[in-house]
């Protein structure tokens, strides 16, 4: 009955099977549709009725009549074995399916990387303008890496590249890391596989000399920077933004006393958070504020922010590539001001 099991099962397959069908395929699910069938079948049969294997057994040179157990037993087994051999078929075919649309989207993919630029892109903004809100936006929304300065030295160190072993060097004596140093490490990291899209350029560059070296790099394959948003924010809303931060240690959860404050949180007469108050939601540990958070350390910052990246704006500029996106707005108006300028219709303006 298992042999005759087999024939119909190899006869159905060989009725289902077209040219997209491999005969390595057909002999996979018949040899996991016999293992499949003959183990249903063993276990169908009662125990009764045969010693352990043979569906009839031989006593001399006579063979026994079975009995209506045991026709109930193999019409069991031969109902186990066909629904094997549906699920081997269903299988085969899903697992063909998969290869196929694998393969399609591998084609997709390679086209869009062989013919289509990438999209290379910078965010330029003082502190609190919304770059670390917009940023894992975009990453989101186009799958772009967002690549920081900070991250990549402390990668390249980590990972020992040559780059990264000239940049402990140059930490360890106290030295700057110089710009041949940092464009060496973006170089090396625009070559890996998530980068095959584009990439998002965060904190670099902060002076003329190191753009105009960014743009020597990317003119080495043919590439350069497509765009460039500047969020641009009123003084008095930063100073309320990083001023208004406190963090949590342990966590790095941050919070604000205005948009997102602590539930511990009191104020003292004169509106203003009362230290001690300020604790974290979940562990209740004290919070604290960087110190660069404070209105002293923004003057200066901005100071040094209008003095060195505002020239790189107009470096850009002439090239159409820079979209300005008002920052002061509520979060969902300027997200919808950044995806609307990455759109076709605005990279042609």
């Amino acid at each position: 009955m298992w042999r005759r099991g087999v024939q119909n099962f190899s006869r159905r397959l060989a009725g289902t099977n077209d040219s997209t069908t491999s005969a390595r395929n057909t002999a996979t699910a018949l040899a996991a549709f016999s293992a499949a069938s003959a183990t249903a079948w063993y276990t169908a049969k009662p125990s009764a009725q045969c010693d352990g294997f043979p569906a009839l057994r031989r006593t001399g040179s006579t063979a026994r009549t079975p009995d209506a157990a045991a026709f109930q037993g193999d019409a069991a087994a031969e109902a186990a074995m066909m629904s094997c051999a549906s699920l081997a078929v269903a299988y085969q075919q899903a697992k063909a399916e998969v290869a196929t649309v694998k393969a399609e989207l591998q084609f997709v993919q390679d086209k869009y990387d062989y013919f289509w630029p990438r999209k290379i892109m910078m965010l330029f903004g003082a502190p609190g303008a919304g770059k670390g809100t917009q940023g894992p936006n975009i990453t989101n929304t186009l799958g772009l890496p967002q690549l920081s300065t900070g991250d990549m030295l402390r990668d390249a160190v980590a990972a020992g590249t040559p780059t990264g072993v000239r940049a402990k060097e140059a930490m360890e004596s106290g030295s700057l890391v110089t710009d041949d140093i940092v464009i060496g490490i973006i170089s090396d990291r625009i070559k890996e596989a998530d980068c095959g899209a584009g990439f998002i350029l965060d904190g670099f560059p902060r002076t003329i000399e190191q753009a105009e070296a960014l743009d020597k790099l990317l003119l080495q394959t043919g590439e350069r920077v497509n765009l460039i948003l500047a969020f641009d924010v009123p003084e008095e809303v930063l100073e309320e933004r990083v001023c208004g931060r406190w963090m949590h240690k342990g966590s790095g959860r941050s919070y604000h006393v205005k948009f997102a404050p602590p539930r511990s949180m009191e104020l003292d007469r004169n509106g203003q958070p009362i230290p001690l108050t300020m604790k974290d939601d979940e562990t209740g540990e004290a919070l604290y504020q960087r110190s660069d958070d404070t209105k002293e350390a923004l003057k200066k910052r901005m100071a040094a922010y209008h003095k060195q990246t505002e020239p790189l704006l107009e470096h850009y500029r002439p090239k159409g590539i820079v979209k300005d996106i008002d920052g002061g707005q509520p979060i969902e108006k300027v997200t919808r001001a950044v995806m609307n300028s990455m759109s076709k219709q605005a990279m042609k303006h």
